[in-house]
Formats: structure tokens, sequence, C-alpha cells
């Protein structure tokens, strides 16, 4: 039975070389996601593949603002997932799907007394994680006719699906939400 006084201290020694280990290990993950593409595995983007993915993308965000600055919710939409799958976060609030999230947008921008307002989008920056994946974040303003100009800043993530890059989850925050 002495060797049972051991065991608390065993247990405890075992956890702290496994959590140096996990630590060690996610180290090495960040190393490596942080290290240039070389092109070379399945997945990874080479530099001018890079610059035409980005365009993609970029090319969702502005057709984005078009539809956004037309009044027309239903397009602006037409860069997220239409899944309910589709996870939008703001405000303190989760919204889960396609339908919902342009429900909390007309809601919030087209019922009686809002205005959408003019929209822009700033310091954009894409950040291709492979030929299917990308985040996205910058800064989003909105003009109102009163003069006002709520803003605030998002973290998009994208996907390549078979009808082009779609955002599959949104996390914005800051005034006018």
């Amino acid at each position: 039975m002495p060797a049972m006084r051991f065991y608390p201290l065993v247990l405890l020694a075992l956890s702290f070389f496994l959590s140096v280990r996990t630590e060690n290990s996610f180290a090495a993950v960040l190393n490596a996601a942080q290290q240039p593409s070389t092109g070379d595995q399945a997945g990874e983007v080479s530099g001018q593949q890079r610059m035409a993915l980005a365009k993609e993308i970029e090319g969702v965000l502005t057709a984005q603002v078009h539809a956004w600055n037309q009044g027309n919710l239903e397009e602006f939409m037409q860069g997220y997932w239409r899944s309910p799958n589709l996870e939008f976060y703001s405000g303190g609030t989760i919204t889960r799907g396609w339908e919902p999230t342009l429900a909390r947008y007309k809601q919030r921008y087209q019922s009686e007394g809002k205005e959408m307002g003019k929209l822009k989008f700033q310091d954009l920056n894409i950040d291709l994680l492979s030929q299917k994946s990308a985040v996205v974040t910058g800064k989003y303003q909105l003009t109102l006719s009163d003069g006002k100009t709520p803003h605030g800043i998002f973290t998009l993530i994208f996907k390549r699906m078979p009808t082009g890059w779609k955002i599959v989850h949104d996390h914005t925050s800051g005034p006018g939400e």
C-alpha cells in the first residue's frame, strides 16, 4: 500500500508532461501554418494561384457591397452559403442558417424606420488556407442618410463550393451590428 501514496504524484507528473507535449505540438502546428506555402502538398496554394483565388473572394465581397448599396438583401446574401449550417455571430447572438440570417438582416435594416445606408469594406486581409478555404478579416462602415457612420470589424470563413466561394461563418462586431 505505500505505493498508493505516490499515485497522485505520478498523475500530476503525467498530466504536466502531457500538457507540455500538447503545447509543443500546438506550437509546431502554428509554426507550420505561418510558413510560406510551397504548393507541393495537396490543397496548398502557389503564389500565382493565391492571387487568382484572392481575386475571386474579393469579387464576392465587391458584389455584396454593390447589392447592399442597391438595397438588395437577397442578392447580398448570395455571398453566403445557402445552408442551414451557415453561422452568423453578431451582437451577442448566434444565427444559424441562410434563411434566418436573411430574416435577421431584413428585420435589422429593412423593417419600419430602418435604413440600410451605404456599405463600404476596408482593410481587407484575405488569408488563403488552401485552395478551398480562406479567412477574411476587415472593417465595415455604413453611411446613413443622417450622417451617422456605424462601423465595426468582421472575420469571415470562406469555403470554395461548386457554385464558387461562399461565406460559411461570419463573426461581425461593432456598433450597428
